[in-house]
């Protein structure tokens, strides 16, 4: 490897790591939702409240990382989110109460930005031909996250279920949620001073008129005489483009007709990537497995199953991006996102659950369980009625707090085909529109609009992030898990309609090509 390439994937690594936190704070939260339901009494909403509440903090944080990356430039605003994300976790470790962890957690989701902050950063400083591969970097290393938070907590569930001399002595066993969510410090502060050590973007520095500091960065990453070229087509689309400063004018110019092509692509894959519902699965994957009927220790062994599905086909994508192109992956993972959440609609829904006298036996840690008599033998059609049937008779703390044995001991479905369609919705998700949406946004907007654009568009995404967050626990209740999936199915098939018509193909292509190609569109 040149010294070149050395550079360029050593900075957009230290860069992606972001990603790695941002995994790693969304899916810790997974495994405390029982413990954090019980310690502090809440209700489906506010369970989602505290779930949601990084969701709520991006909404803010976005429109102020748009201008805070133009103003302080990129390096400086991926070291203020680095610093948020460890005040964060420190504060939801040691939160005393209900709203402590979430404020906490809501100033973890000013952070949340990270993702399109690390989009832009690695999509400026990447040459065109290892810009799908290193920007994908940022997707990969979600995904560790996210198996590395399943992994966390599963070992600490096991753990305290072995009665470990070091769980004891360190009371992990009284402060289960507390060590889940405490995990996460020190790769926070690992990244806040790696970051440090990366040099500012070219195109920003070129938009602050610092061409010659600009011409320097880029002579780490590429040949003197390409840094050349390409610090003249920066400026040359600086001069042609919209250079106001304004975000105002900068976001009408993102919804003028020239880019009209543009904010079709961005704006439908915003919403569709996140109405899969990924975030529904990933924030809560113990929950959506306990549907299965498998128990609390089986859900946490499955979450990591989602976390190893993630990493092998996210690496699987980011090898094939820039092989295969970005249309064909968002195409074609689309359409196999649609068939998996097809598969799992149909496994919930022809599952029924019955509660037997021998399962009452089963059930002794449930005070009174004698309470479900009036219950047995009768066979319900849907986990809501059934979920109902339980409210009636135990009332909403103890039907939910044994929401999971009562699964286990009554379900009759198909656990295999369900958990096929999930794992097969991940890895789909995973090859396909989670990593490539922020590879495209690093390539198909003019850097005189990047600096707004993108963080705008990771807005609308993170706004159908939260409302999926916020309310997947009362569509349980309300609706059930199988007209969720379901909603979530025909939301991504008219999004995919969409781009079936929009979207072009970008790959291999500069930045200032790929303009002309969206406009001659």
């Amino acid at each position: 490897m040149n010294s070149f390439k050395r550079n360029a994937y050593t900075y957009s690594t230290i860069v992606a790591i972001g990603g790695f936190i941002f995994g790693l704070d969304a899916a810790l939260i997974s495994g405390t939702i029982n413990f954090i339901t019980k310690e502090f009494g809440l209700t489906a909403l506010e369970l989602g409240t505290v779930v949601s509440a990084p969701g709520l903090g991006v909404l803010i944080a976005l429109p102020i990382a748009g201008y805070a990356c133009n103003s302080l430039g990129r390096k400086k605003t991926l070291q203020i989110v680095a610093a948020l994300y460890l005040i964060s976790a420190i504060g939801s470790t040691f939160a005393p109460n209900y709203w402590t962890l979430v404020i906490a957690r809501f100033l973890g989701g000013l952070a949340f930005s990270s993702i399109s902050l690390a989009s832009m950063y690695i999509g400026e400083i990447a040459p065109p031909k290892w810009r799908g591969k290193l920007v994908s970097m940022t997707q990969i290393n979600i995904v560790f996250g996210l198996s590395a938070a399943y992994f966390i907590n599963y070992i600490i569930i096991q753990s305290i279920d072995l009665n470990a001399t070091w769980v004891i002595n360190w009371g992990v066993d009284q402060h289960t949620w507390r060590w889940m969510l405490g995990s996460e410090i020190i790769p926070a502060l690992v990244w806040l001073l790696l970051l440090f050590f990366i040099p500012r973007s070219p195109a920003w520095l070129v938009y602050q008129g610092k061409q010659e500091e600009a011409k320097n960065t880029l002579r780490k990453i590429i040949p003197e005489e390409e840094a050349q070229i390409q610090i003249i087509e920066m400026q040359h689309t600086m001069d042609t483009g919209n250079h106001n400063h304004s975000a105002v004018l900068q976001l009408k110019a993102i919804f003028s007709k020239p880019m009209r092509v543009t904010m079709i692509i961005a704006m439908t894959i915003a919403i569709a990537q996140q109405s899969t519902g990924i975030n529904a699965i990933l924030f809560y994957a113990p929950t959506v497995f306990e549907q299965l009927g498998i128990g609390t220790d089986a859900a946490f062994m499955q979450a990591i199953w989602i976390g190893l599905t993630s990493v092998v086909f996210t690496i699987l994508g980011l090898l094939l991006v820039d092989k295969l192109g970005r249309r064909p992956l968002i195409i074609w993972g689309m359409a196999w996102i649609i068939l998996s959440l097809g598969i799992c609609f149909y496994g919930f829904k022809t599952a029924s659950y019955t509660i037997s006298s021998e399962a009452i036996v089963e059930m002794k840690a449930i005070p009174n369980v004698e309470r479900l008599n009036p219950i047995i033998g009768i066979e319900y059609g849907s986990d809501i009625a059934f979920k109902e049937a339980l409210k009636t008779t135990l009332g909403d703390n103890d039907s939910r707090e044994y929401a999971s044995l009562l699964l286990q001991q009554s379900a009759d479905i198909n656990a295999v085909l369900i958990l096929i369609g999930i794992l097969s919705f991940i890895a789909a998700f995973h090859f396909s529109v989670g990593p490539v949406m922020w590879v495209l946004f690093s390539e198909i907007f003019p850097i005189s609009l990047r600096g707004i654009a993108i963080p705008f568009f990771t807005l609308v995404t993170s706004i159908v992030s939260y409302l999926v967050q916020k309310f997947f626990p009362w569509q349980l209740d309300t609706m059930g898990i199988s007209n969720t999936l379901l909603f979530y199915a025909i939301t991504v098939a008219i999004g995919l309609v969409i781009l079936f018509k929009y979207l072009i193909e970008t790959k291999n292509m500069t930045i200032e090509e790929i303009q002309l190609k969206l406009q001659n569109k």
